[in-house]
């Protein structure tokens, strides 16, 4: 076998985890507290996932994020929160400075996760599969900037996608509609 047949089978192994992915839920993420949590957990869970940052224009849409929280949850819905820092340098902190930020500023009590990336070479492989135009035709594409958020079914389908400038209460018919 060849230095190059060798290559591609490598890569092949170390990209098809990625390439199976049929749902959010086949994805494990640190929580903000570095704790893995498998988004499996979430099965039959309808689930809002938007990249965040603390230094953002649309940092406001905290409060709009855990009003959604409070108001859906008990009836299926989990807001996730995703740090990330690929738009202007929004979002420098560490893990627990975006914590404190978002505890002391907006009370936040929905999941937040570890800082990952969403854009660019180190793209996380969640936001791989959420902009993945032949995984998700209708919602792919790439993430233009914080506060992009996505809506996941109860059984981890991306079934909508919203734009940074589209506040929280803006989605409560969408939600509504996923919760049925």
């Amino acid at each position: 076998m060849t230095n190059l047949a060798r290559l591609l089978i490598m890569l092949c192994l170390v990209t098809a985890p990625m390439l199976a992915a049929d749902s959010v839920h086949d994805f494990t993420l640190n929580s903000i507290d570095g704790e893995a949590t498998s988004l499996a957990d979430y099965k039959g869970k309808v689930l809002l996932m938007v990249n965040v940052a603390s230094r953002c224009g649309f940092t406001p849409q905290y409060k709009g994020l855990e009003a959604l929280h409070r108001k859906y949850s008990g009836k299926g819905l989990v807001v996730m929160g995703f740090p990330a820092n690929n738009f202007g340098a929004q979002e420098p902190g560490t893990d627990t400075e975006i914590k404190a930020f978002c505890s002391r500023n907006f009370d936040v009590t929905f999941p937040m996760f570890s800082k990952i990336s969403v854009k660019g070479a180190d793209t996380h492989p969640l936001y791989q599969h959420l902009t993945d135009k032949q995984a998700n035709p209708e919602t792919g594409g790439e993430v233009p900037w914080n506060f992009t958020k996505f809506l996941a079914d109860g059984n981890g389908k991306v079934i909508g996608r919203f734009a940074p400038d589209v506040e929280p209460g803006q989605m409560e018919k969408a939600i509504e509609a996923a919760l049925q």
